[in-house]
């Protein structure tokens, strides 16, 4: 879903990834370097959304993925900016038809409980999501035939048919591997075989990570971790600039030059897409003449100059992911052709609603209030709680216009999903959009993939059911002597066990 907030509960796998005749992965896991040392230091890092709960296998959440996956938990394969790299699987080999994936298991894993990880825990692991129509991910392994251990370091997953998205998948929760054994309370702990294991969780404020220990792979670079959650973006950066706090991470692109001087602030790529959807069930927003007006009025380059920190996006694919395609020229900023538009629909003293969490300010409402009413169009703003925005607009799908971040990479599907709180409500449109992304599903040449998706994108771009008015840039603040903190998609990714603090 978006960010910062739960990511879709609802998301069939969506990515590109290679499966060539016993394609072999065999590079060492996540990080390409070790930390320079196991020091005894604390990284407090600032955050701006705490999770809810910590049960990471039934609650949607990036915040949730974003403290402990890579962290805490670990699957077979992980993320590595675009590309899936071993994790506890030090190897894998994908058959010729793409219909089955082997894979190598690390050695001497445990548990934080203390339990060894066997091939039988990653076949449980993988069984409950699959068998478990509420856990997240359910969606993502429908294709799973049938899960197997081989023997003590190896398992086979079979696929009912192709799926270019099917190790991308097993980056996020429905590939962690946990225990099968245990009977945590996942609510509120957490037993996994990452490279820090949860101390504990002071809601409202903070989770604290120790370092482990008895890890398999290379130790962690400190000896704690506490994430300190500050919503407020004027507090967050207080606290950067007091020493609180050695790394800051989703700051305010407007603040951020406040930060400067006192700590190194860079930016870097997400998948972080500000969308503008259209309830095209409304009527006269059902009419696509409407929609594309609307699209015209919005000059993409002045919000982008304002936010601070983003790119323009035209289309549902960003850039990091496969099938991106620059869709500059399937709309303009042309107000003049927006009156026009308008005029043919045979719409006059247009007056709209827009939804916002009320959390993302009033920058980018504000432009979309001007931009309308130059066209002859009344936006009237609703700044709603979340969880308002949650009930209102993605589950009864009642609203005319909505502004939320969704920050998941490879989430084309969505476009596809009938029931979805921005379906693409032309029936026919839909199922040619379906049809073509699901073949890029079962493409195995990775390459033709991507050219499928580019051309669903361009599908979906052409029946305006949203506007997509820039892609997030990350904005990250260290204090002197940290060394190795990620600058990019960290609202979706954290992975804090390669960072160093010099000196420490």
């Amino acid at each position: 879903m978006a960010s910062p907030e739960p990511r879709h509960a609802r998301r069939a796998a969506a990515a590109v990834l290679a499966a060539s005749a016993l394609a072999l992965a065999s590079c060492s896991a996540p990080g390409d370097e070790a930390p320079q040392d196991a020091s005894g230091a604390t990284l407090e890092v600032g955050l701006v959304l705490e999770p809810t709960n910590l049960d990471i296998r039934h609650t949607a959440g990036a915040a949730l993925e974003q403290a402990l996956i890579g962290n805490v938990y670990e699957g077979l394969v992980a993320r590595s900016g675009a590309d899936i790299v071993p994790a506890l699987a030090t190897a894998w080999s994908v058959s010729d038809d793409g219909l089955e994936y082997t894979f190598t298991l690390a050695g001497d894993v445990t548990f934080h409980g203390g339990q060894d990880m066997t091939a039988d825990d990653v076949v449980a692991s993988l069984e409950a999501v699959r068998g478990d129509e509420t856990a997240i991910g359910h969606d993502e392994l429908a294709g799973v035939a049938e899960v197997a251990a081989i023997d003590e370091g190896t398992v086979r997953v079979a696929l009912a048919e192709p799926d270019q998205g099917f190790l991308f998948a097993l980056t996020g929760p429905a590939g962690l591997v946990l225990d099968a054994d245990d009977e945590t309370d996942m609510l509120s702990d957490a037993n996994g075989t990452g490279p820090f294991a949860l101390e504990s969780w002071n809601q409202g404020d903070s989770i604290v990570l120790a370092r482990n220990d008895a890890y398999w792979g290379d130790p962690a670079g400190v000896a704690e971790v506490v994430l300190r959650y500050i919503p407020e973006p004027t507090a967050l950066v207080a606290a950067g600039l007091d020493g609180s706090l050695d790394a800051l991470t989703g700051i305010d692109a407007e603040l951020a030059p406040q930060l400067e001087g006192s700590l190194t602030v860079t930016s870097g790529p997400t998948t972080d897409k500000f969308i503008l959807a259209f309830n095209d069930e409304a009527a006269p927003l059902d009419d696509v003449r409407v929609r594309e007006a609307l699209r015209l009025a919005i000059d993409h380059d002045a919000i982008v100059e304002v936010v601070g920190a983003g790119v323009t996006q035209f289309g549902p694919v960003p850039e990091l992911d496969p099938g991106y395609e620059d869709l500059s020229n399937t709309i303009s900023f042309d107000p003049e052709r927006a009156r026009d538009l308008l005029a043919e629909a045979g719409v006059q003293d247009l007056s709209l609603e827009l939804t916002i969490p009320s959390a993302y300010g009033t920058t980018a409402s504000t432009l979309l209030v001007s931009a309308f009413a130059d066209i002859g169009v009344e936006l009237e703003v609703s700044p709603v709680e979340f969880s308002t925005w949650l009930q209102d607009v993605f589950t009864n799908h009642d609203y005319e216009l909505s502004y939320v971040n969704h920050v998941e990479p490879r989430d084309f599907s969505t476009w596809t999903d009938a029931d979805y709180y921005y379906a693409i409500a032309d029936d026919d449109a839909r199922a040619e959009i379906a049809d073509t992304y699901a073949e890029a599903m079962r493409e195995t040449d990775p390459d033709v993939s991507a050219a499928l998706i580019a051309d669903a994108a361009r599908l979906v771009a052409a029946q305006h059911p949203a506007d997509w008015l820039y892609t997030r840039e990350d904005v990250v603040a260290v204090a002197t002597g940290v060394e190795g903190f990620p600058t990019s998609e960290t609202s979706t990714r954290l992975p804090l066990a390669r960072v160093h603090v010099a000196g420490s």
